[in-house]
């Protein structure tokens, strides 16, 4: 979601300047000045960040150190239980994993990741939920926990099947990562906090960087022949791709982790019969689901013929029914497999691959067909 629809009152991120200066058509995001696309255009964004590797400003996003009091990880992670429905505690140093913060009736106030740095957890949060997810931590965990926001440190994005080849020269360390580890390293002489993962179903690394060293190190990156920038519109077809979830449209306060499809985020020790079961807010609701299943379920979709199924569009059991049994949460066209593909909620009885429903489109049902995702295999360095 905009923040504003005023541009004088966007922020900016470190990196603002580069983008206007390599020519980045500038758009309202979440409540920064951010690039949608370059002069390339989204397509060929697309598609070489599949082929080769593109590098992406995701700056906007929150970075928050979470510290336990006693000095203990173990305590960190045990307090973050609390919020997460993850098991925390069972992750080494040196390793993150993908986390979403649920509200009392099993809602996801949002999705984030999670990496032990040996002696402190780092997180990296969503950019319109960043404040209040660091006011939940604070109202929540503050008896045992130091919360330390980052806001002085960029994050930026190298994604690709070219990206180990790329970053290896300038961090030493990135080729013997594997996929969803993360840590301290440097990278072109520069103290950064770097992982091998991404939100785009290819190999990758997000570093973190201090801001006033963020410009040197993208220009650096973007000098190698095999990287492009990329903007906001490639970075969403590509998620969609790889079948990945927008906070805010595919996950929200009214969906359960179970519900969106997100059930292998949730470890046995946190499920009924683990050994720290429940103890999350909305545990009651998710564990039930998790036991009984859940209503309703995020699916992928692939629509007939050659026109894009947006977000909002109606779904249907059949072509002729007038009551819509669910809705697209987003929608577009699928550049590496020339088609469009979509994803939303349909009841759990229609969710089947293979289950044919359809969608309300100018007045006409289209057809679409129930698929697994990701529509693009992933391409993690395991």
């Amino acid at each position: 979601m905009l923040a504003t629809d005023t541009t004088s009152a966007l922020k900016e991120t470190p990196l603002h300047a580069l983008h206007v200066a390599r020519g980045g058509k500038m758009v309202p995001f979440a409540g920064y000045d951010m690039p949608v696309q370059y002069a390339t255009g989204v397509l060929k964004e697309h598609l070489h960040t599949r082929a080769a590797a593109g590098l992406f400003d995701v700056s906007h996003m929150g970075q928050i150190v979470l510290r336990a009091k006693s000095g203990k990880v173990e305590d960190a992670a045990l307090a973050l239980e609390k919020l997460v429905p993850m098991d925390i505690l069972a992750l080494a140093p040196g390793r993150q994993r993908y986390a979403q913060f649920t509200n009392e009736t099993g809602g996801i106030l949002d999705d984030l990741m999670v990496a032990n740095f040996g002696d402190h957890l780092f997180l990296v949060v969503n950019a319109a939920c960043k404040a209040e997810d660091e006011a939940h931590l604070r109202t929540h965990l503050s008896d045992t926990c130091i919360i330390e926001a980052l806001p002085d440190r960029a994050l930026i994005a190298l994604q690709g099947p070219k990206a180990a080849d790329v970053l290896a020269k300038f961090c030493e360390a990135a080729p013997g990562m594997k996929f969803m580890d993360a840590g301290p390293h440097q990278v072109n002489g520069i103290a950064c906090f770097v992982s091998r993962s991404g939100y785009t179903g290819e190999d990758g690394y997000e570093i973190s960087i201090p801001n006033d060293q963020a410009e040197a190190l993208a220009a650096a990156l973007l000098d190698h022949p095999d990287v492009l920038p990329i903007g906001l519109g490639a970075r969403d077809s590509l998620r969609l791709e790889a079948g990945m979830c927008l906070y805010g449209h595919d996950i929200d306060t009214t969906t359960t982790p179970i519900e969106g499809n997100l059930t292998w985020s949730i470890q046995k020790s946190r499920r009924t019969g683990g050994a720290r079961a429940g103890g999350f807010f909305g545990s009651e609701a998710i564990l039930a689901q998790l036991d009984g299943g859940a209503s309703r379920q995020r699916v992928g979709l692939k629509p007939e013929g050659r026109a894009p199924v947006r977000e909002g569009v109606l779904l249907f059991a059949d072509a002729t029914s007038t009551e819509s049994i669910g809705k697209v949460t987003s929608g577009g066209f699928g550049p590496s497999i020339s088609a469009p593909i979509a994803m939303g909620y349909v009841p759990t009885s229609h969710a089947k691959d293979g289950t044919t429903l359809f969608a309300e489109l100018r007045g006409q049902r289209l057809p679409m067909t129930v698929a697994p995702m990701p529509f693009v295999p992933n391409n993690y360095k395991r």
